[in-house]
């Protein structure tokens, strides 16, 4: 599948799903969508993914392409209306829109009304199954072994930590699988549910749902979402915490943040604090432990430096830790 991905001023720090996607699909991209950097390359600012132009708009993009991904999604998942120029191009083209805003492109008369016209799909990768219920706690039996991915805030590499994971578990021959719970999993797996839009009541299980569909495999790498900390989004946190009954926690952090980002008025616990609090809000229901830690340290700039972080987040959390995009995830998969 040929695809662009639209990342308007947010290439590549703050489009999530756009790196994830150039990192972990398996889609032909054939540009990034970013007037900020347009005339640039992925391989300017991100240099270990798929590499593809950078344009100003969906007009620059020769041939065909099947797909338009939108990469961003802003606090609240709302539709911002300067990307309507590039998505209404796109589908005159003849693309399908995949989009995982909260605000679905599919309940957008303008866009739905266009996309009949030129008969394209607009998939809304945020909106849930019609037919989930509450969880049983069935998850815990299971013969997988479930591991999951913590964080102490949002943005920290739950993500790219939980399909580095699955890579390199393949890599050894493990059987295992991954459970997408965010969008940019999703639209890289093909499959799942974005937790985060269920009823609250359905979360859990929603979680517990996948995992039970994926649960002839032996390794089962859960893509957390959120931190139990965060004032916003702590809520989904807990439900995948008790709908995947998880065996193992991989504790996600970034070196240098020391408040919830975009929430600076709150304090992030010290990580070997959160991760003793992870594993007693779990303990009533499964026990688990926090077995490794994986830290982001894009922002350092040296290899050198980036170790030394490293072991002193292991240290810190007693318990062996790597960077999986700069370094390699094997000191997390011995751990497991």
């Amino acid at each position: 599948m040929r695809v662009a991905i639209l990342a308007h001023g947010k290439f590549p720090h703050d489009a999530k799903t756009a790196v994830g996607v150039l990192r972990y699909g398996q889609q032909d991209v054939a540009a990034v969508l970013d007037r900020e950097t347009a005339g640039n390359r992925v391989a300017d600012h991100l240099p270990d993914v798929q590499d593809a132009p950078v344009v100003e708009g969906i007009e620059e993009i020769p041939g065909d392409i099947d797909q338009l991904i939108v990469g961003i999604a802003p606090i609240g998942g709302g539709l911002n209306d300067s990307w309507r120029h590039d998505i209404n191009g796109a589908i005159q083209r003849g693309a399908d829109i995949a989009a995982g805003l909260h605000y679905f492109l599919s309940e957008d008369q303008e866009l739905a009304t266009l996309a009949d016209e030129y008969g394209v799909e607009l998939r809304d990768v945020r909106k849930p199954p019609a037919d989930l219920g509450v969880a049983d706690g069935s998850a815990r039996n299971l013969d997988a072994e479930v591991v999951l991915t913590v964080g102490t805030d949002c943005s920290t590499g739950k993500m790219t930590t939980t399909w580095s994971l699955l890579e390199a578990a393949r890599e050894r021959g493990w059987d295992a699988a991954v459970v997408p719970t965010g969008q940019t999993g999703v639209m890289v797996d093909g499959s799942g549910i974005v937790v985060d839009r269920t009823i609250s009541d359905f979360t859990a299980g929603a979680v517990e749902r996948m995992i039970e569909q994926r649960a002839d495999h032996d390794y089962l790498f859960v893509e957390g979402q959120g931190s139990i900390v965060h004032p916003a989004y702590s809520g989904v946190t807990l439900s995948i915490l008790h709908g995947s009954m998880p065996d193992s926690l991989v504790l996600c952090h970034e070196t240098g943040r020391e408040a919830i980002r975009k929430y600076e008025s709150f304090p992030i616990p010290q990580p070997a604090e959160v991760a003793d609090l992870y594993e007693s809000v779990a303990r009533p229901l499964h026990e688990t432990e926090v077995v490794a830690g994986s830290l982001n340290t894009r922002f350092v700039e040296t290899d050198a430096g980036a170790r030394e972080a490293v072991e002193e987040f292991a240290a810190a959390i007693d318990a062996p830790a790597t960077d999986p995009v700069r370094f390699d995830p094997d000191e997390v998969l011995d751990a497991l």
